[in-house]
């Protein structure tokens, strides 16, 4: 079998960061898939599941209910490894053309406070394994790291 595109990038190199990790065509239609980077894969430790359960139940929310890219967001969720997360937005996207956005999903999850929207056991099949702090630390990170420094070493995979 032939590898995944997400299997062929030098993680040894790999930064915090916003990529494109790939481009699929349903028609004439590109769904572009980012690889947002929150941690250095082997370097440093992945996230624990409280937080990034969290920031995907806030940022999933953020974006399906955002007047711009709503009806552009197709998909937010977790990577297996837990050193970040892939978003599929409808388009033909640059990590560029996506920051802005991103810094404003950063500044709703760090002003957050409340209840996790979909924290019941009704609307989750783990509401229990939440944590607002955690993902706070983490999204402050990302966004010092990444959102306030957008260099080209974090926007386009290394070679």
């Amino acid at each position: 079998m032939n590898k995944i595109a997400s299997f062929t990038v030098n993680h040894l190199d790999l930064l915090t960061g916003i990529y494109v990790s790939r481009k699929d065509y349903l028609g004439d239609q590109v769904l572009t898939t980012f690889d947002l980077r929150f941690t250095r894969p082997n370097e440093e430790p992945p996230m624990d599941n409280p937080g990034i359960h969290t920031i995907e139940h806030l940022v999933a929310t953020f974006l399906r209910n955002h007047a711009t890219w709503a009806d552009k967001t197709i998909y937010f969720g977790p990577m297996g490894c837990r050193t970040g997360f892939y978003v599929i937005f409808a388009g033909d996207l640059q990590s560029e053309d996506i920051i802005d956005v991103l810094r404003e999903a950063a500044d709703y999850v760090l002003n957050y406070e409340g209840e996790i929207p979909g924290y019941s056991p009704r609307d989750c099949g783990n509401y229990l394994d939440n944590n607002l702090k955690l993902a706070k630390i983490y999204m402050k990170k990302y966004k010092e790291e990444v959102l306030d420094n957008p260099v080209k070493e974090r926007l386009v995979y290394p070679a």
